[in-house]
């Protein structure tokens, strides 16, 4: 991975356990913050900003939002990778990640969406 930014993100969310809990929640499945509090169990407020910074690192996306009967707008996370592997070798640090599908796809079907 050449991405030094995107390296420091999934070494820093690998080392945070409710980070890590976030991320395998919405592995397979796009979840709203609540689903995910639900799941994991991680105080309100701690879930809230570890999705912002998770998102905000591009280790999180908004997959789709839902609009209730009542007007009410819910995000829904997914995790935009599902396996990486840390490696040290040669006096460096090498990340291999591999994405749980084609973000370049969803944004560009998200965009014509509208």
């Amino acid at each position: 991975m050449k991405n030094d930014k995107l390296k420091r993100a999934i070494l820093t969310a690998l080392a945070d356990e409710e980070m890590m809990h976030i991320l395998n929640s919405a592995m397979h499945i796009p979840k709203s913050v609540f689903d995910i509090i639900r799941e994991t169990s991680i105080p309100h407020t701690t879930t809230y900003r570890k999705v912002k910074w998770l998102v905000e690192n591009d280790l999180l996306i908004v997959d789709k939002i839902v609009i209730s009967p009542d007007g009410k707008k819910t995000s829904l996370f997914r995790s935009v990778l599902n396996s990486i592997t840390v490696r040290y070798e040669n006096n460096s640090i090498v990340v291999e990640a591999k994405q749980s599908f084609d973000v370049m796809e969803k944004t560009v079907k998200h965009f014509l969406s509208l």
